[in-house]
C-alpha cells in the first residue's frame, strides 16, 4: 500500500472524529481499510510461511497451519 493511501486513511479518520464524513467518504474509507487489512494479512502470512521450526535433535520442518475448528 502506498504511503499516500495510508495518509488518506488517517486524514479520513481525523475528519470523521472532528466533523463527520459524507457517504462517499465513508465508502472510500471502508475500501481503503479493506485494502490495508488484506495487504497486512498477506504480509503476515508470508512471514509465517518462512518460519522453520528446529527440533532438539536438529531436524527442521516448516511451521504448520493450525486446523480451523
Amino acid at each position: 500500500m502506498k504511503q499516500t493511501d495510508i495518509d488518506r486513511i488517517n486524514a479520513l479518520a481525523r475528519k470523521s472524529k472532528s466533523e463527520g464524513l459524507t457517504e462517499e467518504e465513508k465508502e472510500e474509507q471502508a475500501a481503503l481499510r479493506r485494502a490495508y487489512i488484506e495487504e497486512y494479512k498477506q504480509s503476515l502470512t508470508s512471514q509465517l510461511n518462512s518460519i522453520v521450526i528446529q527440533e532438539a535433535d536438529g531436524s527442521t520442518h516448516p511451521l504448520k497451519r493450525k486446523p480451523k475448528s
